[in-house]
């Protein structure tokens, strides 16, 4: 029954995040046959498994195995991102596989999504299995969200297409009528509005109405360049 409740929940997390079986097991590094015997009760739930779901989705490992407390994970880590250190000859401009790097600032500004990822702001692409081929990669600038992601790294993120699907504590670019930022995104007491959390102490948190929020892109890699490699 335990092993049942277990598996009903990997399936709730799935459908929560809008993923497939297949998309899912990409997501957290396993073979997708293996997988599908994990849910179907072929292959028992192993600690491996629920180790590569909180790593790489950023669940709650005591949900996922008992189902008590929130689905995902309530402070947030760096651990949760993969931080990557990339040379500056990566940025390929010719047409090959990989994510779009774009010449754009999500901390500056309030250009709309429309606006943000055009071709003609498309200055290359990163080619790497870390990094989805479905990110877009953008610069962020300012200390807000020091030392977790710094001034000048690039940032790999994916689109939140379901304005109502909130990975609690994760961390998003948060598009604003005026502003675009780059915050943890926090459960408020009011269901109708966000906590908009810094890493760095020095900021205040922002509480923000959900209706206020045009567009949530979740970051999935931190992208460092170094220009010595």
């Amino acid at each position: 029954m335990t092993h049942q409740a277990a598996i009903a929940r990997i399936k709730q997390l799935m459908s929560n995040m809008g993923m497939k079986q297949a998309a899912f097991a990409e997501r957290i590094g396993i073979d997708a046959s293996n997988f599908s015997k994990h849910l179907n009760g072929r292959l028992p739930l192993s600690e491996n498994l629920y180790n590569k779901i909180v790593v790489n989705v950023g669940a709650s490992k005591e949900w996922l195995m008992t189902g008590e407390g929130d689905m995902w994970n309530g402070t947030p880590s760096s651990g949760q991102l993969s931080t990557i250190t990339v040379p500056a000859g990566k940025i390929s401009s010719d047409n090959i596989r990989g994510a779009n790097v774009y010449d754009l600032d999500v901390t500056a500004g309030g250009m709309t999504r429309e606006r943000m990822f055009v071709d003609e702001q498309i200055i290359g692409t990163i080619n790497m299995p870390a990094i989805h081929p479905d990110c877009c990669i953008v610069r962020v600038s300012g200390d807000s969200m020091s030392p977790v992601i710094g001034n000048g790294d690039l940032i790999a993120i994916r689109e939140v297409h379901n304005p109502n699907l909130i990975f609690w504590g994760q961390i998003y670019v948060v598009i604003l009528d005026d502003y675009r930022m780059v915050k943890y995104v926090r459960r408020h007491s009011d269901p109708a509005q966000v906590i908009l959390r810094s890493e760095n102490n020095r900021y205040d948190d922002i509480e923000v109405a959900k209706s206020d929020i045009r567009n949530l892109f979740l970051v999935e890699n931190i992208i460092r360049i170094d220009s010595r490699i």
